[in-house]
């Protein structure tokens, strides 16, 4: 795809005066609302409302885009990546996409970001081998391309919870393949930070301590990514570092004011590990402050009402809590309790 300054230009070549471009917006938005048939603006739109996760825009751009020229590789790769990824897609979505993906390759069999595409789509049929195949197509031509270790260690993933070990537990074989595979994948770009994050989630998900590595790592790439500090600070609680997590969750606080399960999060170190029940309080009420349907922290707020032998109180907490979610269990667990024990 052009960069927008070379792009600019040849929009204009032809729309006449001394220089044209001068009069020119530097943002998409404003570009599109001038061009709306521009196929290439439409495209660079389409790949930043991607980016950005707004697939309902992507969806407008790369329809419209695919419409205007189905036979630029540019605009069906954006086409079919958003039938492919987004959220709401169907399996008639995937299936579309597949179809895509296939013309693509057809034209330009080398195309390893088509063929680990194309990959994914079997995947979502649950068509492993095709998947595979695809993937070594792409390795074959580039033996370091990350995505496609990216894509067999979520195929590895998926059929470790397809094929549990006896006990119920994923698939230690597959489990083990799947985080050889993420491993691979930064050694191919070491500044990779989902791939850490993901391996950190595995080790923390087998209660081994070795994930704070890897989310620190991925904390030191992304210092100010409000997320990657979360999944840091909640292993470091976990694996009992307290002061270190309250330390990280105010770091993300003033980062993201709004980030209240750091706030909920500081609430239950509070609670459980310094039995600072006041304090505890506090936090969780700040919480709610951001988020009032935040119901694990009414929860929690309703346990620290117990515990300071406020029953009413702490059955207003279990009452929001189930108000919100009346399926929580713990919150209805509690209100029983208190309700025959009155």
């Amino acid at each position: 795809m052009k960069n927008l300054l070379f792009l600019i230009p040849f929009v204009f070549a032809s729309c006449g005066g001394s220089n044209p471009t001068k009069k020119l917006p530097k943002d998409l938005d404003s570009l599109l609302v001038m061009f709306p048939d521009s196929v290439e603006l439409l495209v660079q739109h389409g790949n930043k409302m991607m980016k950005e996760l707004n697939y309902d825009k992507a969806l407008a751009d790369g329809a419209k885009a695919y419409r205007l020229d189905s036979l630029s590789t540019d605009t069906k790769m954006l086409y079919a990546d958003i039938l492919n990824n987004r959220p709401t897609r169907s399996m008639a979505d995937v299936a579309s996409a597949q179809k895509i993906y296939k013309s693509i390759i057809k034209k330009e069999p080398k195309n390893t970001k088509a063929l680990v595409a194309l990959a994914s789509t079997f995947s979502q049929q649950m068509d492993f081998d095709q998947s595979f195949e695809y993937i070594n197509r792409a390795l074959k031509i580039d033996q370091r391309y990350r995505d496609a270790y990216v894509m067999k260690g979520s195929n590895y993933l998926l059929l470790s919870k397809l094929n549990p070990e006896k006990d119920g537990k994923p698939s230690k074989k597959y489990m083990d393949l799947t985080k050889s595979s993420y491993e691979t994948a930064v050694q191919q770009d070491p500044k990779f930070f989902e791939a850490y994050l993901m391996l950190g989630s595995l080790y923390e998900a087998e209660g081994n301590i070795i994930c704070l590595q890897y989310y620190q790592t991925a904390a030191t790439l992304q210092p100010k990514n409000p997320d990657v500090l979360f999944s840091l600070a909640y292993a470091q609680q976990s694996f009992n570092q307290p002061d270190k997590a309250i330390s990280l969750y105010r770091r993300m606080i003033k980062l993201d004011t709004s980030y209240y399960q750091a706030l909920n999060q500081i609430g239950v170190i509070k609670q459980y590990n310094y039995k600072q029940i006041d304090s505890a309080i506090y936090y969780y009420k700040s919480a709610l402050q951001t988020e009032p349907r935040f119901v694990e922290a009414w929860h929690n707020l309703g346990m620290c009402y117990e515990e300071q032998g406020d029953l009413t109180k702490a059955m207003q907490s279990y009452a929001k809590a189930l108000k919100y979610n009346p399926e929580f269990k713990l919150s209805r667990d509690r209100a029983d309790v208190l309700k025959y024990a009155r």
